[in-house]
């Protein structure tokens, strides 16, 4: 086997011991690649000894050895959390984020956060092949207009926005809460 074919199977070695370092610290298996990982650094003493002729071979071995360094590391660290109860699981999850349907309805009032307002206008031109005629702040301003009107009309403070399709063409939809009404 020649030098580079050592250097491509120690490789796909090192990528093969992170798969199964990650599987072992999410819980798939239960013992860490503990006999891959001295294979791997048995092979990289023999091919460290051997007079490596050219300088591709040696950048390539150096690289590899610096990510395997690089690596052991970051295991440790993680190996080390996980066995003091600061591993995956300890601290409390992040928040979801919240996701906006505005097929099923969007509330928009005071509070209402710009990633709501963007779900719309995204929606209302997704289907359409054309550019949109109007940009996103000539949206949220015919909104307000709209929120405007309809809190004129009904005294509702907050609007249910959703879009549906009509006869191929995607419709804006409007329909005031009272304040015991949820969404």
């Amino acid at each position: 086997m020649s030098t580079s074919e050592r250097i491509d199977r120690l490789e796909r070695m090192i990528r093969d011991l992170r798969i199964e370092s990650e599987r072992f610290l999410n819980g798939a298996v239960e013992l860490p690649p503990e006999a891959l990982r001295v294979e791997i650094h048995t092979e990289l003493k023999r091919l460290r000894n051997a007079n490596l002729k050219g300088v591709e071979d040696n950048f390539r071995l150096s690289n590899l050895e610096a990510k395997l360094n690089s690596f052991s590391e970051l295991f440790g660290r993680r190996l080390r959390a996980q066995e003091e109860g600061r591993g995956v699981g300890a601290a409390a999850p992040p928040e979801p984020r919240k996701r906006h349907d505005p097929q099923q309805g969007i509330v928009v009032d005071d509070t209402t956060e710009p990633s709501a307002v963007e779900a719309l206008y995204q929606r209302l031109h997704q289907s359409s092949g054309n550019r949109p005629r109007f940009d996103l702040e000539s949206f949220r301003s015919y909104l307000d207009r709209q929120i405007g009107a309809i809190r004129q009309k009904t005294g509702a403070r907050r609007v249910v926005f959703r879009i549906a399709e009509e006869q191929g063409k995607m419709k804006l939809k409007a329909r005031p809460l009272r304040e015991d009404q949820e969404g």
